[in-house]
């Protein structure tokens, strides 16, 4: 998908694409890439539901227009992730009753 959308020949993580108004029931569409974030999670000692949480709140944070071409946008974005992560995990839980 990295190839066919973007052009680039290699594997990613995440994915983040808006749609058009009138194209769905929703604004935007996510793909993230369990497989590569399973990977990620071994490597850096965190379970994969972890990892994942990250690349749901990095492409989200696409979606608002953050990127990470340079040092400084990556920088402002990788903030951005922690205080996200930090608010979803301090949030208490929610739950229905029925």
């Amino acid at each position: 998908m990295n190839l066919r959308y973007l052009g680039r020949a290699r594997p990613t993580n995440v994915l983040a694409f808006p749609l058009s108004e009138g194209e769905a029931d929703f604004f935007a569409e996510i793909i993230i890439s369990v497989e590569t974030a399973e990977r990620e999670a071994r490597r850096s000692g965190r379970s994969p539901e972890e990892r994942i949480e990250e690349l749901l709140i990095h492409g989200i944070l696409h979606l608002a227009g953050y990127d990470h071409r340079d040092r400084g946008e990556a920088r402002r974005m990788k903030a951005k992730e922690k205080e996200l992560a930090r608010r979803i995990s301090s949030e208490p839980t929610i739950h229905s009753e029925k």
